[in-house]
């Protein structure tokens, strides 16, 4: 099984933890994360504001959230031109446990086709709509609703060419659509207690984040409950993860 690693080979601070990366995950090599600052860079992308899927989206894409999403996109279709049938792809502030992630590759080794998309979350929050395997602490499902982040994640052939296709215009960041099931027509499964962590504060902090005024607080977080209701609307069931 093959790795990619989203890294920005100007980012000095973030360069350490891409190296022990590269160290660690099998046949793993970088991939140039598009710069979203850089608007030469995302000039070519057609995006909506939050209005190209319901339910809508309540914020802006910020140039960084593009150039993620990019980013992402730059390894489907790496995968889809190339024929490769299964990564592993990581983000750069990405730790891991050696041994227990060994042995989340030994289940992926088993389970994971082509048609897959199966995340390995930094946060164990996720309800099982269905449980598919348990090794060691380890437990593969499906969940009811998808959670945030794309730190760790197998992508299968298949699955990436799907995501390929229905990103050609965006409206949200690439998280948030993954979590559209009904849309992408790709289960997303979760193989929780792999150990994983998140460690962008101890390498030079979120490359996504902004500083939001005080007074918008409260109105973000009112509009993030609401989309968040309606996300609860589209339960996967196991139904759909057939194949």
């Amino acid at each position: 099984m093959r790795s990619f690693i989203i890294h920005m080979s100007s980012s000095t601070a973030r360069q350490p933890n891409a190296e022990r990366l590269r160290e660690q995950l099998p046949h793993a090599e970088w991939i140039e994360a598009v710069n979203g600052r850089d608007p030469a860079q995302i000039a070519h992308v057609k995006q909506h504001k939050g209005t190209l899927h319901r339910p809508r989206y309540p914020f802006s894409l910020l140039p960084t959230e593009i150039g993620v999403f990019e980013s992402h996109r730059r390894i489907w279709r790496k995968m889809v031109d190339e024929g490769i049938d299964g990564v592993i792809t990581v983000e750069d502030d990405l730790q891991i446990d050696p041994e227990r992630f060994a042995t989340a590759l030994e289940m992926l080794a088993e389970v994971a086709t082509p048609d897959h998309y199966i995340r390995l979350p930094v946060k164990q929050r996720e309800v099982p709509a269905r449980t598919l395997a348990e090794r060691s602490g380890l437990r593969l499902i499906l969940p009811k609703v998808i959670a945030l982040q794309c730190q760790c994640q197998f992508v299968g052939r298949n699955a990436a060419k799907r995501l390929l296709d229905a990103t050609n215009e965006i409206d949200r960041p690439v998280d948030t659509f993954l979590q559209m099931h009904w849309i992408t027509g790709q289960p997303v499964h979760a193989l929780m207690g792999t150990g994983n962590q998140e460690v962008a504060a101890q390498i030079g902090g979120s490359t996504i984040q902004k500083s939001v005024p005080a007074g918008e607080k409260l109105a973000r977080e009112v509009k993030r409950a609401v989309y968040r209701a309606k996300l609860h609307l589209h339960p996967q069931r196991p139904a759909s993860s057939s194949g």
